[in-house]
């Protein structure tokens, strides 16, 4: 029985499974976006989230805390110089699962799970809403240029 126990074991072994986690966070923090099963992706949020949030921190203990888990130097100095600088305002939530088409020779779900703050397409959309709304006039000066124009009697006065 499984009471109380929070990890997913994803049919493997301890041994196996702790290799899995840490290839697949390596190529997240490397490549920002992977494209994996539902329940492989929920189980590296769970594990690549505190490594982000260790990696906030540069110090000599927080790279080798991070080491131990990933085991690719070139992994954490990514971490370290790329990605951490763009977390360091982010209270937590650093990645996003977006839900795919399921695989087509097993029908498995299927996911991308990506680094929020590297995404451009989302941060492209906020920027220009933003300035949108600093461009945006009045509603009262745009309905007093309609009520002008579109009178009734003005209408049919150019029409006889």
């Amino acid at each position: 029985m499984r009471h109380g126990n929070k990890n997913n074991a994803l049919s493997r072994t301890k041994a196996h499974r702790d290799a899995l986690m840490s290839n697949m966070a390596c190529s997240l923090i490397e490549n920002k976006r992977i494209h994996t099963t539902l329940a492989k992706a929920r189980a590296l949020r769970r594990y690549v989230e505190p490594l982000l949030t260790k990696g906030k921190a540069d110090s000599t203990n927080s790279r080798r805390v991070v080491f131990s888990y990933l085991q690719n130097k070139e992994a954490v100095s990514i971490l370290f110089k790329d990605v951490a600088p763009k977390i360091a305002d982010r209270p937590g939530g650093y990645t996003r699962i977006i839900k795919l088409a399921p695989r087509l020779g097993d029908a498995s779900e299927m996911a991308m799970i990506e680094l929020v703050d590297f995404n451009t397409l989302y941060s492209a959309k906020e920027k220009a809403g933003a300035e949108v709304k600093k461009t945006r006039r009045s509603r009262r000066s745009t309905g007093a240029k309609k009520a002008e124009g579109t009178t009734p009697d003005a209408g049919e006065s150019k029409a006889e």
